[in-house]
């Protein structure tokens, strides 16, 4: 059946102010799917003009670096953020957050040091999630940390390593990272479907940047939401938008962490999509969605931090 004009022009209506008012812009320009079999070479080589500034850049050997941020008044042993950048685990760089590890930086008072790993589908599973216990081995060794008060965290798949990254020290008895911040995490293989309007990154990205990450690897010892134990983790802060594909994983992944004793916040921001504080970081929106999760961290890093075991989604 054919749609009339009104009809398309009331479905077309509908589905923008489906997006919060900040980003319906943003919306209108950011593609739905944001890398293809096809496409990656191309984003890869463009990604290659990505210098950064401002970090100290230490290589850690094997093709895996980290990128040092300080804050202005550095203490004798100082809190680290533990960043790891995002891209569906085939593209990204440390580079591209740099602009944001020094928000963190300054806005925390913390040190950050932000990893570059090696990508798949070249370096699928285990090697990416060995590349950041790596990078947190690093950070504990270095003498200005302090090894009770470093937060692991990242956006997207950055997001989904830092969860594996928690599990994974709590697996071998390394040092215990003293919270999560989550960032749109990408956690679960299985999500095919989700909310009508997305952007960026949609079931097709999903597939490709799960099976490229996968690659032969067992999914039940490498998904991170398919960990059957969750008990012992660091509590988490959890952030998403209403219109991203991991809305659904997110909100199961933290009432599983609550139910097993972790302490989880789950912060939805309606009507953002996927990526949306990245292509629109002067919004409003975005503005108070990184000050929320600064408030998370300055939070836990408090002497006197308590914080209950509950969902908490707002």
């Amino acid at each position: 059946m054919c749609l009339s004009g009104g009809q398309g022009r009331r479905k077309g209506t509908r589905a923008w102010s489906a997006f919060h008012p900040d980003l319906r812009l943003a919306a209108l320009l950011a593609p739905r799917r944001a890398v293809t079999p096809r496409t990656l070479p191309v984003i890869r080589f463009l990604s290659k003009a990505i210098r950064g500034s401002g970090a100290q850049v230490v290589d850690l050997g094997d093709g895996v670096s980290v990128r040092v941020f300080r804050p202005a008044k550095v203490a004798d042993r100082s809190p680290v953020l533990l960043w790891i950048h995002g891209g569906g685990y085939v593209i990204g760089c440390a580079a591209q957050d740099d602009a944001l590890c020094r928000r963190y930086a300054d806005r925390l008072g913390v040190t950050v040091v932000s990893v570059d790993y090696r990508l798949a589908p070249e370096h699928p599973y285990p090697i990416p999630l060995e590349d950041c216990v790596r990078a947190l081995e690093w950070t504990v060794r270095q003498p200005e940390t302090d090894p009770d008060r470093i937060v692991v965290g990242g956006a997207s798949a950055g997001a989904g390593l830092a969860a594996a990254l928690a599990i994974r020290a709590r697996d071998r008895g390394l040092v215990t990272p003293v919270f999560q911040l989550l960032v749109y995490p990408m956690l679960d293989d299985r999500t095919v479907t989700g909310p009508e309007n997305l952007r960026l990154w949609d079931p097709e990205c999903n597939r490709f940047g799960w099976s490229s990450y996968l690659g032969g690897a067992d999914p039940e010892e490498a998904v991170p939401a398919r960990c059957t134990d969750l008990r012992g983790l660091p509590p988490a802060w959890i952030g998403v938008g209403g219109n991203d594909l991991f809305l659904q994983e997110n909100r199961d992944y933290a009432e599983r962490l609550a139910d097993a004793g972790v302490p989880c916040a789950l912060h939805v921001v309606d009507g953002a999509f996927h990526g949306f504080d990245l292509v629109s970081a002067r919004s409003a929106v975005a503005r108070i969605f990184f000050e929320t999760q600064c408030t998370a961290v300055d939070a836990v890093l408090r002497p006197d931090y308590r914080w209950d075991s509950s969902v908490s989604d707002r």
